[in-house]
């Protein structure tokens, strides 16, 4: 196999209805207040790992948690993983802080995130 390897999932979105009561929950179940703590967005550094809590259901309509895998070159990555057939869902695009993100599905319609930066 070519192509650069990952650097593991660091970060995990979950989609919330209720932000300040996901706020809480998270939180408590990671023992640490949030880093950023936002309207629109709340972070959390808990163990190597950025947990974010997105408020009415993410920007693409996501249901359901996204895994972040972190990439040196986004763009090389997705291109990799479409030419093993992935379909793009939302191309890379800057969210601020030097991070850059996209996702893809995989054949079966899983969300994969793809994170270049911090």
């Amino acid at each position: 196999m070519t192509g650069s390897a990952t650097q593991g999932i660091k970060t995990v979105l979950h989609p919330v209805s209720d932000l300040a009561t996901a706020k809480a929950v998270y939180a408590a179940l990671l023992g640490v207040p949030p880093q950023t703590d936002e309207s629109y967005y709340v972070g959390f550094e808990a163990a190597g790992q950025h947990i974010g809590l997105v408020p009415g259901g993410g920007p693409q309509g996501i249901t359901s948690p996204v895994a972040y895998w972190h990439v040196p070159d986004i763009e090389a990555k997705l291109a990799e993983v479409i030419a093993a057939g992935a379909t793009v869902k939302e191309p890379a695009h800057d969210v601020g802080g030097g991070r850059l993100v996209a996702t893809v599905t995989d054949p079966d319609g899983n969300v994969l995130g793809l994170l270049q930066g911090r």
